[in-house]
């Protein structure tokens, strides 16, 4: 016959809700994320970098850049989708467990922004996966991008919906955002 798992003892249910929570103030308070450069000039991967050193310091929230896809929480991709990444997305994103949230970095994976009608280009990152949030800018400042990855930790952890697909906000991008530090 088919084997079923035993029923929960008395008790248990408790103990599964205070886990439910653990794991969802885990989440929030401590995301991992694998960033992926799917064909970008850099200049988004250079203000991501400047996330990490001690003027943003986005791990004193919590927020650790991990080097393996199969330990991330969030998967941050920045460029426009070119024809040699695009497989590359797919097999990253099949490789972090659910839940998991995708961050577009930048005005490229929002809209292909300069890199657009290139025969290169498959389109924007919302062709390819299911994007969760947009930072805008082009580069987007890094308070901009810790911003956008605390929006990602709350929908990781179940704070704030998913936008519907095609919903989510994109905001204006492009250089007239940078405004002088």
């Amino acid at each position: 016959g088919r084997w079923y798992p035993p029923p929960l003892a008395p008790g248990l249910g408790c103990v599964m809700s205070i886990l439910s929570s653990l794991l969802s103030t885990a989440r929030r308070r401590s995301p991992w994320l694998f960033h992926a450069n799917a064909g970008s000039c850099n200049g988004c991967d250079i203000e991501f970098m400047a996330c990490l050193t001690p003027r943003y310091d986005m791990e004193q929230l919590g927020i650790r850049h991990e080097a393996s896809p199969r330990h991330a929480d969030i998967i941050v991709v920045s460029g426009p989708v070119t024809r040699t990444t695009c497989e590359a997305l797919e097999t990253v994103y099949g490789q972090v467990p659910d839940p998991k949230v995708v961050v577009a970095l930048g005005s490229c994976p929002a809209s292909c922004n300069v890199f657009a009608g290139s025969p290169t280009i498959v389109g924007p990152l919302d062709r390819i996966l299911p994007v969760d949030v947009y930072v805008p800018g082009c580069p987007p400042r890094p308070d901009a991008i810790i911003a956008g990855l605390v929006e990602a930790a709350a929908i990781l952890a179940g704070d704030k919906p998913r936008p519907a697909p095609g919903a989510a906000q994109l905001g204006t991008g492009g250089a007239t955002d940078r405004t002088p530090r």
